[in-house]
């Protein structure tokens, strides 16, 4: 979902931008209280970034002036909550773009909100609804699914304000890009959910203590 380098126009840009500074704010504050708490979940942290990195890496350019691919927002949202991964998501996207001239500086801010900002908030909500019905697998796989759907609607809908139709507007500019990225983040967003449920499979078998903390950390909070 990242969008390219000076694609946006400026005060769009800089509007994205001040949006998400303050869900960046709670988010440090977040990860500082978590990391002094439970130093033991530094690890895990470490984990969920890696996670989120190597998967939203895997782009398919697109010819909306942004690309598809697995987000990998929605397993460190799961574990600690959303706002963390909006700092973990941040990070992740500022080194993309600085290493691998994935998106852009100017346009961090957009991507910030679609993908570290609204992913891991629709990843953690679908989570709790699903999880109340008992289903845990299903539950983990909704919420990496519909994580990574809600980023490219919000980012369709991001390209859509900037760039409307000259005729129909922000809405017919919305229905075109939405339908540009349906083609590939449909089938990406069902195999980001299989992947990610072997990966809590597997965090079930190796990872229990942690796991355990952090259901404590949610009943908490």
């Amino acid at each position: 979902m990242h969008i390219a380098e000076g694609f946006l126009p400026l005060q769009w840009a800089v509007a994205w931008w001040l949006i998400s500074l303050p869900f960046l704010a709670v988010g440090l504050r977040s990860l500082t209280r978590i990391s002094r708490s439970h130093p033991e979940l530094k690890l895990l942290l470490a984990l969920a970034g890696a996670f989120t990195f190597v998967l939203s890496a895997l782009k398919i350019p697109s010819v909306t002036g942004s690309c598809s691919h697995p987000t990998g927002t929605g397993l460190g949202a799961m574990l600690f909550g959303p706002t963390v991964m909006t700092v973990i998501g941040s990070i992740v996207l500022l080194f993309q773009a600085l290493l691998l001239a994935h998106g852009g500086l100017t346009t961090l801010g957009a991507n910030i909100f679609s993908m570290a900002i609204v992913g891991p908030f629709v990843a953690w909500g679908a989570f709790q609804l699903f999880s109340s019905s008992g289903h845990r697998r299903l539950a983990v796989f909704a919420a990496a699914a519909l994580a990574n759907l809600a980023t490219y609607v919000v980012t369709a809908g991001q390209l859509a304000i900037a760039f409307p139709a000259a005729s129909g507007g922000v809405m017919a500019s919305f229905l075109k890009f939405g339908s540009i990225f349906a083609i590939t983040q449909i089938p990406l967003a069902i195999t980001e959910g299989l992947l990610t449920v072997l990966v809590w499979n597997w965090l079930q078998s190796y990872g229990q203590p942690e796991l355990k903390t952090l259901r404590l950390l949610h009943q908490e909070s």
